[in-house]
């Protein structure tokens, strides 16, 4: 069992920049995918980011402004977000998975309870 717990969230100015993380129990931190994933107001959730011992891997629409990293040494996943938009806004969700991920939910076994995000114009 893995629980995910996303910190670092709250509101900011266009262009401005934000830096989520997530702390991951467990002892096998390391073999876990991490991704993350977002839910803007009356949409889907979807994928934003993930990082596997397969490379990194990014939604287009965040490709160059962030950045997915992690930190195994503390089980920790970090999503540094520049140069945001207004339509960056959303709930933000942490995900692991024991194998590879995905862009897809179905991919990740683990979820956290997700973060507010909010981007002012």
């Amino acid at each position: 069992q893995v629980q995910l717990v996303e910190s670092g969230g709250g509101l900011v100015q266009a262009g401005g920049s934000l830096r989520l993380v997530c702390a991951a129990s467990g002892r096998t931190f390391s073999n876990y995918a991490m991704g993350w994933f977002r839910q803007g107001p009356g949409k889907e959730r979807e994928f934003i980011a993930s990082v596997a011992w397969t490379g990194t891997y990014y939604a287009e629409s965040v490709k160059g402004r962030f950045t997915i990293s992690r930190d195994n040494s503390k089980n920790t996943v970090s999503l540094q977000m520049n140069s945001m938009k207004p339509e960056d806004t959303a709930d933000y969700y942490c995900a692991a998975d024991s194998s590879l991920g995905g862009r897809r939910l179905v991919d990740w076994d683990y979820w956290g309870q997700g973060i507010q995000v909010t981007v002012s114009s």
